[in-house]
């Protein structure tokens, strides 16, 4: 999966991690600036379900505005390319 949270944020006019940030705080999502930063310049390892709400709510978007999947990057351990169940 790849985030997708700037480009999503710039298509709404908020270029700055502060702007996003402020709203999230409006809709009651309180982050520390080391989360927001993680959210907004980076790849985070995990994101809850309810911040994915806030983020949607906040942005107008849809959760596959936010999370572009990359299936041509998943590798199998089975050598086979497939799924290994069979």
């Amino acid at each position: 999966m790849r985030w997708n949270l700037r480009l999503a944020a710039a298509n709404r006019g908020i270029w700055k991690a502060g702007d996003l940030q402020r709203r999230l705080a409006e809709r009651g999502m309180v982050i520390s600036a080391g989360k927001m930063s993680a959210l907004w310049s980076g790849q985070p390892g995990s994101v809850k379900l309810a911040d994915l709400d806030v983020l949607c709510a906040v942005l107008g978007c849809g959760v596959d505005e936010l999370l572009i999947p990359q299936p041509e990057h998943v590798r199998f351990g089975d050598g086979t390319g497939g799924t290994g169940t069979g």
